[in-house]
């Protein structure tokens, strides 16, 4: 595992996306269309827990739609090509930053066109830096566990119906504490309450990143 191939990876990942640029708007579309639902369903979000509920669970559901493709590429002789190239360990580490970096844009795209629809009354006493934060890290999460669970999903033969079954009982401790979080956050309650959740998501993070680092090249070599 080398830097430099995670570094020449990051780069095919972004040039393969910029050749499907559907890809993208399809995600984009995806976070508007729920979004503009529940504002169609709600008309207005009183309280800032509604509120954020519905923020987590659109881009859990994003997340899903977005990331449940990862390792669909690699099938056949393009695997065994990329197998005899680079380590597996840079594989998993690139598609992961390269997941996080998608889940983080998307996350951001979410929240605004959340603001946009669904109002920004739960923002107005927000601590924004954590608020943010834990945006950041939560999208972080979410790219990091679904991406291992694509990987498994992807050995398995069945990508869809793994990662339906493993992703979200996987996802829902990350989920939760990052749901706490972020409540807390737009409460504005002090950083001395919150810094243990957002302990908690950097643990689940370092957690998922290192069962990832140590399965992925048994996986790969199936």
């Amino acid at each position: 595992m080398r830097s430099t191939e995670i570094l020449t990876l990051l780069r095919l990942e972004a040039a393969l996306d910029l050749r499907q640029r559907a890809a993208w708007g399809g995600m984009l579309l995806y976070v508007v269309s729920a979004v503009y639902v529940a504002y169609l369903a709600i008309k207005s979000v009183q309280g800032a827990a509604l509120w954020n509920a519905l923020y987590w669970i659109i881009l859990l559901f994003a997340a899903f739609n977005a990331l449940a493709r990862s390792f669909q590429r690699e099938e056949g002789g393009r695997q065994l090509y990329l197998y005899t190239l680079v380590h597996p360990r840079s594989v998993v580490l690139a598609r992961t930053a390269y997941n996080a970096f998608t889940m983080v844009v998307l996350a951001l795209l979410s929240l605004l066109f959340h603001s946009l629809f669904l109002g920004t009354q739960a923002l107005e006493s927000a601590a924004w830096g954590p608020f943010l934060l834990a945006v950041v890290l939560g999208a972080i999460g979410l790219a990091t566990v679904l991406t291992l669970i694509a990987a498994i999903a992807a050995r398995a033969g069945n990508g869809l119906g793994t990662m339906a079954i493993l992703g979200f009982p996987l996802v829902l401790p990350m989920l939760l504490a990052v749901m706490r979080a972020s409540k807390l956050s737009l409460d504005g309650v002090a950083w001395s309450v919150t810094s243990t959740y957002f302990g908690g998501l950097v643990l689940l993070n370092v957690i998922t990143i290192t069962l990832a680092w140590t399965l992925f090249p048994y996986l790969w070599r199936d």
